[in-house]
């Protein structure tokens, strides 16, 4: 059995360098791999391309490469709850490429099936769509989108074994799960990391021959985003 497990964050980034395309998965900030994003934040690397569904909040997540204008461009289907990445892209400082969130999602999705392109009806007709190629599938018109090319994968799982086998919890397993394999290297950082054979082969959600490298990460914040709670009667 291969052995994935790395150390620590800082030798499963060690290879990660300016100028490159990272995918992050999370949802908001929800399932986030806080470990990677911190060390990336400290090793400094610039003019990153980002593929992510959002940019976390200004002070948290991706936001934070934000801050230190690590990111020259974000590919996203949503900036809402970052003024920051909403600042940067309105002055022009930042360059965006916003996608339709499914379309994102299967764009990681066919990189990760080793599909390159398909066609989908989102976003034909609108800004979307220029530049793209369309045709018509019964009686509806479809535009091609092609598959994401990154340099890295970095997804955040709940539980993981030393062969790079992935469970997810929850919600965390949005854009974590079909970003697994769909760049170069694939990390995965993990809440618990356990020898190989200690998960139940039908709760694995991503298999280990998708995931390169895997480490047990520390000191989870887990923030919730937009707390909503009922009063009390």
């Amino acid at each position: 059995m291969i052995n994935k497990k790395v150390t620590n964050v800082q030798e499963a980034l060690q290879d990660i360098k300016d100028g490159q395309t990272i995918m992050l998965g999370g949802f908001g900030l929800c399932g986030i791999p806080e470990n990677s994003i911190a060390e990336l934040v400290k090793k400094d690397v610039k003019n990153l391309t980002c593929i992510s569904n959002n940019a976390g909040v200004d002070d948290f997540g991706l936001g934070l490469l934000l801050q230190k204008r690590q990111i020259t461009k974000m590919i996203s289907s949503y900036v809402g709850e970052n003024a920051e990445f909403e600042r940067q892209m309105l002055s022009g400082e930042l360059e965006v490429e916003l996608t339709p969130q499914g379309t994102l999602a299967e764009k990681c999705r066919a990189a990760q099936a080793g599909i390159p392109a398909f066609f989908t009806p989102a976003g034909y007709g609108t800004e979307v769509a220029e530049g793209k190629e369309s045709r018509e599938f019964n009686g509806k018109m479809h535009i091609m989108e092609l598959a994401y090319k990154a340099d890295f994968a970095i997804v955040k799982a709940w539980k993981g074994d030393e062969a790079g086998n992935l469970i997810f919890k929850g919600t965390a397993r949005n854009f974590n799960a079909c970003m697994a394999g769909a760049g170069k290297i694939t990390i995965a950082e993990v809440e618990e990391l356990l020898p190989v054979g200690s998960l139940d082969p039908n709760a694995i959600h991503i298999p280990g021959i998708l995931v390169n490298r895997i480490f047990q990460g520390e000191k989870f914040e887990k923030r919730i985003e937009q707390r909503t709670v009922r009063q009390r009667s």
